[in-house]
């Protein structure tokens, strides 16, 4: 396993990043527990969780995916192994997060309540990474194509810094960083950090894939130049890049079976770029998780590529998929698909 420091804190990540989001909805608490075992076997010692998982996102499991975690760290005493990342929600209408059923918003209140919740239920004192789930402004995220402006009652980058030093500065969080953040939102974040001094955004935890390489168009420039490494969810578009959904297929106990909430993945054009990939990995003797995960694991803006499995089989798959030989054949082959069908999951 190859590792990466964090932004500019001299934490050292595995590249690939265990993501747990199932954990508490299609996974036991037994079964994440063996996810866990593995995955630190392997060397995966980032491991990736929010305040509202499980998902998809219910008052009945929130939470239950930090209690998983929190459980095996009773169990078995190897927190220190673990460098440990989970989020705060961002503004949204969901009503069951806080405890006098407010709308959830990035408040120095609501954050505070948010982090002491969440070491309770990981049973720890202390958070490695600690990540605002999505923006308190009302921007477009998770599949919007087109900008609509909003309105300018959103809680300022300042305030937002200054309630997470709180916390830094109490040692309940080593790191803070963003997600589902735009390029303006994350040099807001950095400029106000390096001219109060106040935390600095280590991360930023984006959808990356090779059906979605929007990124690469504005904020990989900031990765890189600023420090503020990409960790991509979603490296194989919610499993839509394996192939199995393909032809209309739905596998018993796969997510789209489940919950219908894949049309970020259903776009036009989407299947077609889907089957050049699948393609394009049995061409070279891979299997279609492998070439989506390494090729996002090849780009030097990121920091780590966050996995998620519902079944061992699968665990073991993608993490052997960090061990693979990316060559420049691979790498332009792949950009040859880009250009023919760009970003059709964005």
């Amino acid at each position: 396993m190859q590792y990466s420091e964090l932004g500019r804190t001299g934490i050292r990540v595995s590249r690939c990043c265990l993501g747990t989001m199932t954990w508490g909805s299609q996974n036991s608490e037994a079964q994440a527990h063996e996810q866990m075992d593995y995955a630190l076997e392997r060397g995966v010692n980032f491991w990736d969780t929010a305040e509202m998982y499980a998902s998809p996102p219910t008052p009945e499991t929130q939470g239950a995916t930090e209690r998983h975690i929190g459980s095996w760290f009773a169990k078995t005493g190897r927190r220190a192994e673990v460098v440990l990342a989970s989020k705060v929600a961002g503004r949204s209408p969901m009503s069951w997060l806080r405890a006098d059923g407010s709308p959830t918003r990035l408040t120095k209140g609501q954050i505070d309540e948010a982090v002491e919740a969440s070491l309770k239920r990981l049973n720890t004192d202390y958070i490695d990474l600690y990540q605002l789930h999505w923006p308190d402004r009302s921007v477009r995220i998770f599949g919007g194509m087109t900008f609509k402006d909003y309105d300018a009652d959103y809680e300022g980058f300042e305030a937002i810094l200054s309630a997470l030093d709180t916390h830094v500065k109490a040692g309940r969080i080593r790191a803070v960083g963003v997600s589902n953040e735009t390029p303006w939102g994350v040099m807001k974040f950095v400029e106000a950090a390096d001219r109060l001094g106040l935390p600095r955004m280590a991360s930023i935890q984006n959808a990356y894939s090779l059906v979605n390489r929007v990124f690469e168009y504005g904020l990989a420039e900031i990765a890189m130049r600023e420090d503020v490494g990409l960790l991509a969810y979603s490296p194989l578009a919610q499993g839509a890049l394996t192939g199995k959904y393909l032809d209309g297929a739905l596998p018993p106990g796969a997510r789209k079976t489940l919950y219908n909430r894949m049309q970020r993945y259903d776009g036009p054009g989407s299947q077609e770029a889907i089957r050049s990939y699948v393609d394009l990995a049995a061409a070279h003797g891979l299997t279609p998780e492998g070439l989506a995960l390494r090729f996002c694991d090849s780009k030097p803006f990121v920091t780590a590529t966050i996995i998620g499995a519902t079944t061992m089989d699968q665990l073991k798959s993608d993490i052997d998929a960090f061990d693979i030989d990316w060559t420049e054949a691979l790498d332009k082959a792949v950009d040859e698909l880009h250009v023919q069908r760009p970003n059709p999951c964005p």
